[in-house]
């Protein structure tokens, strides 16, 4: 795993192989970013990253100047190499030790972009929940974006607010807004 660009840019960041992670490509990272990195000022956005794993896509987004970004993940593991690789960066993240559907319930901030990498193995109707619940809470600001990272046998497609389907090898990526007019 590596940060692609930015302030760290190329720096390779190896996390323990105990962790229940599958971090998101370098080839899938940078092809998402850099849809991302045409809609936005990085450094003007907030960001959550749910199901935060290794912390990889928390990285990238500090590394590209995200003042404000916000990892949650519930295996304490995970948790303490996001912290460890934070304090080593100085990235500045806020790291939270929870169940993400747990954080949903109780949170009542709001974000430029959610990314959410869920386990492949949960069901569709997990998926769905995750979905309806940060946009029935109106987490996302105007012109936010929710990815939902996922395998090419779950279809998201029909779900409220559904945008755009991206496909980078064996991952998948799911774009839902508030506001189906605006074009990613």
């Amino acid at each position: 795993m590596r940060i692609i660009s930015g302030k760290y840019k190329g720096r390779k960041l190896v996390a323990p192989k105990k962790l229940p992670v599958r971090p998101t490509t370098d080839m899938a990272k940078e092809a998402l970013f850099n849809m991302l990195y045409n809609r936005y000022e990085f450094d003007e956005i907030s960001v959550c990253d749910l199901f935060a794993g290794t912390g990889n896509i928390s990285f990238e987004f500090a590394s590209r100047g995200t003042k404000r970004v916000t990892s949650v993940d519930q295996h304490a593991g995970c948790i303490l190499y996001i912290n460890k690789i934070d304090n080593e960066l100085n990235l500045n993240l806020t790291i939270i030790k929870s169940d993400v559907f747990r954080f949903l319930d109780k949170t009542h901030q709001t974000f430029d972009v959610i990314f959410a990498d869920p386990p492949y193995d949960i069901g569709q109707e997990e998926f769905q929940k995750l979905v309806l619940l940060i946009l029935e809470k109106k987490m996302l600001k105007d012109g936010g974006l929710l990815i939902v990272e996922h395998s090419s046998q779950t279809d998201l497609s029909a779900m409220p607010h559904f945008e755009l389907l991206k496909k980078y090898g064996s991952n998948c990526f799911s774009f839902f807004s508030d506001t189906v007019e605006e074009s990613i």
